[in-house]
């Protein structure tokens, strides 16, 4: 099923608290609630933040990235990785594409892990673990997964399943114990928590509310995610993200390069 800004439902704004880095309300572009397993993907602008909000504290946000204006330059994991020294993202970290440059950065995080190794959920995985409610017995009830979510959105903008590439996956904490299997932290979520991504490139960005791979729940209940955008400008030269390691400072400088 298709979701967009139109038919999203409305924002119940007090219902979280909000213990975030403060933006001037003038600045906000828009703001909405995406449901619980739906999807939706827009562009989002050099010098834009989108901070994304988990209202309930069990949501996840799977998430592809890519240059707008050069489809083809995309959210690179492995680069991000290695570059950053982590397995993980949060605040000062930077998303690399795969031509080195800072697709988007972390400057704001009150959650303090998101995964980037599990990948996003598929058909099979819903069905087996919760059964099956179709559209047309259950309409905005049905059980959606992340895969065809990302399948849908990536179809607007001349995509197809070639690239759902390696995906984030915002708010959602997996750690490998000592044989090295990956194991869902269900305890690293709470009501409230948002990171704030902050565009450095003119980004098509991709997502899915629907559940973590690896969340345990016994039931289908993925949660809602407020979204907020706003002129933020980029990073500055002692910007946390810039300024975490050399590469990022490289990185920021192939970047800025592209907009000279």
């Amino acid at each position: 099923m298709q979701t967009n800004f139109n038919t999203l439902t409305p924002l119940a704004r007090a219902a979280v608290p909000d213990h975030s880095t403060p933006y001037s309300p003038e600045l906000v572009l828009w703001e909405d609630t995406l449901p619980g397993g739906a999807h939706w993907s827009g562009v989002l602008r050099r010098g834009t933040t989108l901070r994304l909000t988990d209202l309930e504290g069990r949501a996840n946000v799977s998430t592809l990235l890519f240059n707008q204006d050069q489809k083809t330059e995309r959210y690179n994991m492995p680069d991000t990785l290695k570059a950053q020294h982590s397995a993980h993202l949060t605040r000062g970290h930077v998303l690399y594409s795969d031509m080195g440059r800072v697709l988007c950065s972390i400057p704001d995080d009150s959650c303090g892990w998101h995964d980037t190794v599990c990948g996003v959920i598929d058909a099979d995985t819903v069905r087996r673990r919760h059964g099956e409610a179709k559209y047309q017995a259950h309409r905005n009830a049905m059980y959606r997964n992340g895969r065809d979510g990302f399948l849908v959105e990536l179809a607007k903008w001349g995509l197809d399943r070639r690239d759902v590439v390696a995906n984030v996956n915002f708010f959602s904490k997996a750690v490998a114990d000592k044989a090295g299997q990956l194991h869902f932290d269900t305890a690293h979520r709470a009501a409230g928590q948002h990171v704030d991504v902050r565009f450095e490139m003119n980004v098509l960005v991709v997502l899915s509310a629907a559940p973590h791979p690896l969340d345990p729940a016994t039931s289908y209940a993925p949660t809602p995610v407020r979204l907020t955008a706003w002129r933020s400008g980029t990073a500055g030269a002692d910007d946390v993200c810039r300024r975490l390691c050399p590469e990022n400072d490289r990185g920021y400088i192939n970047t800025e390069r592209g907009f000279l």
